[in-house]
């Protein structure tokens, strides 16, 4: 997830993907940074559930923009860019609760199409969708997946947070190695399981 746009010049040439988050869906900023990368970028529903602000920055991204950025060398330059035609939405769950469900799935692809957007999305299987309870992650990805095997082709993949150890811990120290210290995370063994369990 690109937090903060000046990641992109850094780190742009080692992504193969990345999604820009809830609160930051709207920033112009980052939908000027997405239309110059050279990958797919999943947008996430906001915080409200809605899927309208993604759209919106789905339809600023695919056009050319002349920004403020940073060129090769590492200087302050600006940046005109082509436009990335290949982005798409993220479901992450919203304030009134998880948005994976299939009547959600369904009306998010179809809202998407109607205005024109990508109708392939990706569904987190963490934040909302999970009640913020990363051991519940594993539950989401099974309705997911269910959902794929009765023909739901707008699914086009899913996230799962996930790191060493189940859980998350504060800043205190000491730390523990594996667990992390931001969004609480399904442990390796966990994620493993479910990821082989998948035919």
């Amino acid at each position: 997830e690109l937090l903060h746009p000046m990641a992109a010049d850094y780190l742009g040439d080692l992504l193969s993907w990345a999604a820009i988050g809830a609160r930051t869906t709207e920033s112009q900023i980052h939908r000027e940074m997405v239309s110059g990368l050279p990958l797919p970028v999943g947008f996430k529903n906001g915080t409200d559930g809605s899927i309208g602000v993604a759209c919106d920055a789905m339809g600023a991204a695919i056009h050319p923009h002349t920004h403020l950025g940073m060129d090769e060398h590492g200087h302050s330059a600006l940046l005109q860019t082509a436009g990335n035609p290949d982005t798409h939405l993220v479901l992450r769950g919203g304030h009134d609760g998880p948005n994976y469900d299939a009547a959600s799935v369904q009306r998010s692809a179809a809202a998407l199409e109607a205005k024109g957007c990508n109708p392939r999305l990706i569904v987190d299987c963490s934040h909302a969708n999970s009640g913020k309870d990363p051991l519940r992650q594993p539950a989401v990805l099974q309705d997911l997946l269910q959902q794929r095997t009765q023909g739901q082709t707008a699914i086009a993949g899913v996230m799962l947070e996930s790191h060493l150890h189940d859980g998350r811990q504060g800043q205190e120290k000491p730390l523990q190695y594996g667990l992390s210290i931001t969004d609480g995370c399904l442990g390796w063994d966990k994620t493993r399981s479910e990821l082989c369990a998948i035919k």
